[in-house]
């Protein structure tokens, strides 16, 4: 048996999401926390895949309990959990930028590399033996996509910016673009008509082999963005999978922090190579290591990954670097800040690592403040360009935004009134804890709405499921934390609810683009609560107006009469993320309530 043959099994038993059941999922083991692999990343209490306080692994130590019961009847717990994560899923993350080791004090540093361990700590707790369905192969399945919306071609007149020396002429439409046949035969069969502005502007800045950061809204295309050139480069170069090494060397990296997104951008990455030699290849912890490894070995070009995994793949000696073309970080802002900032310091620091003028690196977000940006200089060569579309780091405007006034104890009512208003449309329903999202599903389905929920405790089967039957409509209600609310394109979500408005703008902005995607309109209802939101009241005021929206009377009454409302002016036009090299200031415009370091510590699930 190989060293990284877990001896897992091919198939897995389903696990039944939220439905009509009531009852505790019951006590167990903390079998959704496993996968360790060298760097002590994969498969955390969030089910992330991030950075943690084990920087290299070994004895884990530290605030753990046994035998966490992930049913809906445990207590609530703020303990730490030894990879990094704990129940406040947007809450209290102290610390200083350099890692999340602050916290707590004695979250090794260092640690015991022993192999031994890499998949079980201290005996308690099974190995990861989840392999994922076989994807369908079929090209119906692979080129299946939702229409764009009434609004797209407003898309059209949105604003962009891009600064820096000598950037290349956008493209109007993907023939221009000079596509392989392959290719473009792909992209017609997705449903691509014209390109979106970040696509018009990205694709021709990355063929120019031009480093990048860059801004868009929500819901946008910039997947696509940095897909296409990449893989338009990798097949004309003539560049081909082979199963015939032990140590694979992708020409492309792509990091992003959930396990749901990477797992999206593999299947566009996938639908975009389709009957090509270019073979993309997905690792994320929470699935069996050893399946992702054979599936590595079987050629791997473009890999994607979230960072514990993909660290601990290059750890195993399993991914080699030194063919390296493209780093992208999706996300960006959050692959920079203080959570992930060490562990992709230690992908570049790799010694067959591709120094950042020997490779093209890219990085896109929809929200990026000033203090990320200039980190993300660390990243990328000097002349790097920075592109902004639209009211960057700001709403979508063809998501409706509506904003509730309530008491913390009358926020059940408000929502189990505004669902009996949406009958089967799917709604997402965003929460601040792990143990909020289990108590309002339970109090949901007792209501009788068809519901599910996704958070960091639940195991990677559960995780899949709950998505798969909200996709579906089998669930048409979907309570989420933060571990949903970055990149998740789903189809057809016509209502985002904030139960617990986040304490940040830059997660509220995030949040309310699951909706409103691809020029379709969404709506978002928000629960303000005076005293626990109301230091978010100025940002969510420059937000509505600048999404031109209606703003009620007495959010702007609170705004205004708020600790530091001198000089505020919601109203100010312009990028609400500008390239900081330029003297634009993310935070001057009122979209950030809070210190830019402290922001990033608080508010994000570390996947």
């Amino acid at each position: 048996m190989d060293e990284w043959d877990e001896g897992e099994t091919s198939t897995t038993t389903s696990t039944i999401a939220l439905t009509s059941q009531t009852s505790s999922e019951g006590t167990q083991g903390d079998s959704w926390n496993t996968g360790i692999g060298d760097f002590g990343r994969d498969g955390d209490e969030n089910g992330n895949d991030g950075g943690g306080y084990n920087n290299t692994g070994g004895d884990r130590g530290g605030f753990r309990g046994r035998g966490r019961g992930r049913g809906f009847g445990r207590t609530d717990r703020s303990e730490f959990n030894g990879d990094g994560d704990e129940e406040r899923e947007n809450g209290f993350r102290g610390g200083s930028r350099g890692g999340r080791g602050s916290r707590g004090g004695g979250f090794r540093q260092g640690g015991d590399n022993d192999p031994e361990k890499k998949d079980a700590v201290d005996g308690d707790r099974p190995k990861v033996t989840y392999v994922p369905p076989t994807l369908p192969d079929d090209e119906d399945s692979i080129f299946s996509h939702y229409e764009s919306g009434i609004n797209f071609d407003k898309y059209d007149d949105i604003m962009v910016d891009v600064s820096g020396s000598n950037p290349p002429q956008a493209i109007m439409t993907f023939d221009e673009a000079a596509l392989c046949e392959s290719l473009r035969k792909n992209v017609n069969k997705s449903g691509y008509v014209k390109p979106t502005p970040v696509q018009k502007h990205g694709i021709p800045i990355i063929s120019a082999g031009r480093d990048l950061m860059a801004c868009a809204q929500t819901g946008s295309g910039k997947t696509a963005a940095f897909l296409l050139p990449i893989l338009q480069q990798l097949m004309a170069d003539g560049v081909a999978a082979s199963s015939f090494s032990e140590l694979q060397e992708p020409e492309a990296i792509i990091v992003a922090p959930t396990r749901e997104l990477i797992n999206q951008i593999y299947l566009e990455a996938r639908k975009f190579a389709f009957g090509t030699c270019v073979r993309p290849v997905v690792v994320y912890g929470g699935v069996s290591t050893g399946h992702q490894i054979r599936d590595i070995l079987r050629g791997c070009n473009v890999l994607c990954g979230t960072p514990g995994r993909l660290l601990d793949m290059i750890g195993r000696g399993k991914v080699g670097l030194s063919k390296l073309r493209y780093l992208v970080l999706d996300e960006a802002d959050r692959m920079l800040d203080m959570g992930f900032e060490p562990d992709m310091r230690r992908l570049v620091g790799f010694p067959e690592m591709p120094s950042k003028e020997n490779r093209q690196t890219l990085m896109f977000s929809a929200t990026y403040p000033e203090d990320i940006q200039r980190m993300a200089a660390d990243f990328l060569k000097t002349d790097y360009l920075f592109l902004a579309v639209g009211v960057v780091g700001g709403a979508c405007s063809d998501v409706e935004q509506t904003f509730i006034q309530v008491t913390k104890f009358s926020k059940r009512e408000q929502l189990l009134d505004f669902l009996k208003t949406t009958g089967t449309e799917r709604t997402m329903v965003f929460v601040e804890t792990k143990r909020q999202a289990d108590f309002i599903a339970t109090y949901l389905c007792q209501e009788k709405v068809l519901t599910t929920s996704i958070h960091g405790d639940r195991e990677q089967r559960e995780r899949e499921q709950a998505l798969a039957d909200f996709r579906s409509g089998k669930c048409p209600v979907l309570v989420a934390t933060s571990v949903a609310a970055r990149g998740l394109d789903i189809q057809d979500v016509q209502h985002v609810v904030n139960f617990d408005l986040p304490n940040n703008i830059d997660e509220y902005v995030h949040r309310i683009g699951r909706t409103g995607r691809c020029g379709n309109t969404g709506k978002a209802v928000s629960f303000y609560d005076p005293e626990a939101d109301g230091q978010l009241a100025r940002s969510l005021v420059t937000i509505l107006s600048k999404a031109q929206q209606e703003v009620p009377s007495w959010l702007e009454e609170s705004a205004f009469s708020g600790p530091g409302a001198t000089g505020f002016n919601p109203s100010r036009k312009g990028f609400a993320s500008t390239d900081s090299r330029m003297g634009g200031s993310f935070q001057d415009n009122g979209t950030r309530s809070q210190p830019a370091a402290q922001t990033a510590a608080d508010d994000e699930e570390w996947e």
